[in-house]
């Protein structure tokens, strides 16, 4: 059985593992303030351009998701996300448990746009109401697709407009800048955003996701939020060293083409196959409308998610492609979707 559920399904790049293996034995301060952890953001912020952000090296997406969002906003703070948005239904109500409602809005493509914003802004208007604070978006996002440098600029515009913030949760960041349809850099998003993540878990880290803020109000005190979170790792330095070996060299990006390029060779055969999309494929997340029968076909071989029902006859599957995928289980695939029986 060949799995294409997700892209974290293996362990980690060889080079991680080798970085971790050659200091098993040094000694590194801990929470984050060891050399690898400066190391790692001292990379990161040569792609960014700008030494006036802070980076910070959590766990997990949730964790990030939900200590981001505690330091934007206040108790009686909303922030607005897309119906389809993680923190709206993939994380077990963590951002409503701390108290703050997210203001789920339709979305286009699977993206928030100013629309969006702008209604429920509009709409929430008294101190009887949730007040609009933050702006949540994913790059890429739940079904796959991409953020444009002009749909960016248009959220920040709007975010200025009613003074809100915006936070970019870049889980999938690497699929998204290696995507064809990407025309934004790192050091756009830091300019754009107020905060944004790079993911690391779904890219070749054995765990892991680096905080960049860029707005000074929410650098402060961000490592008070950490710690309330459990976010404040006494083994901080594990996390550098990976996001350490991931910036030198370009190891990041290279991983995340790689799965671009495989996810493309299933697109290819998809549009052979006749398949429609839910959404134009340009990441490693591939949303074919598949009929049933063939879809019983492929499971005999292959792992993939039931995303959601098209009709009667035919369901909206996920392909996602890893890191570490190899050419030969993608050309199983490839073949397996040719066939007509």
């Amino acid at each position: 059985m060949i799995s294409f559920m997700n892209d974290y399904s293996e362990c980690a790049h060889p080079l991680i593992l080798k970085n971790l293996a050659e200091h098993c034995y040094e000694q590194n301060e801990g929470y984050g303030m060891d050399r690898h952890c400066k190391a790692a953001s001292d990379l990161i912020r040569s792609y960014i351009g700008n030494v006036e952000v802070d980076i910070h090296f959590l766990n997990g997406g949730t964790q990030a998701n939900l200590t981001v969002l505690s330091a934007m906003l206040r108790p009686f703070d909303a922030v607005i996300a897309t119906e389809r948005s993680h923190i709206n239904t993939h994380e077990t109500g963590a951002i409503e448990g701390c108290g703050h409602k997210v203001l789920s809005m339709p979305g286009e493509d699977g993206k928030l746009t100013r629309e969006d914003i702008r209604e429920a802004v509009q709409f929430h208007t008294t101190e009887h109401m949730v007040h609009p604070a933050a702006v949540y978006i994913s790059d890429t996002t739940e079904i796959g697709s991409v953020y444009t440098k002009q749909e960016l600029t248009a959220i920040r515009e709007v975010c200025n407009e009613y003074g809100l913030l915006l936070f970019l949760d870049g889980a999938r960041l690497g699929s998204a800048l290696a995507s064809s349809a990407n025309d934004l850099t790192l050091r756009d998003l830091a300019w754009l955003t107020d905060v944004f993540t790079i993911g690391g878990t779904k890219n070749g880290a054995l765990a892991g996701e680096a905080v960049v803020i860029s707005n000074s109000l929410i650098q402060k005190d961000f490592r008070f939020y950490m710690k309330h979170h459990g976010a404040l790792n006494a083994k901080g330095f594990i996390l550098g060293m990976q996001f350490e070996t991931l910036f030198r060299d370009r190891l990041y990006f290279q991983l995340a083409e790689h799965a671009n390029e495989l996810a493309e060779q299933i697109k290819d055969a998809c549009v052979s196959a006749g398949f429609p999309f839910l959404t134009r494929p340009v990441s490693n997340q591939i949303f074919p409308v598949v009929d049933n029968e063939t879809i019983k076909r492929l499971q005999k071989d292959f792992a993939f998610e039931i995303w959601e029902p098209a009709d009667d006859s035919h369901q909206i599957i996920r392909f996602v492609t890893s890191w570490a995928m190899r050419e030969e289980q993608v050309q199983k695939l490839v073949e397996a979707i040719r066939r007509k029986n």
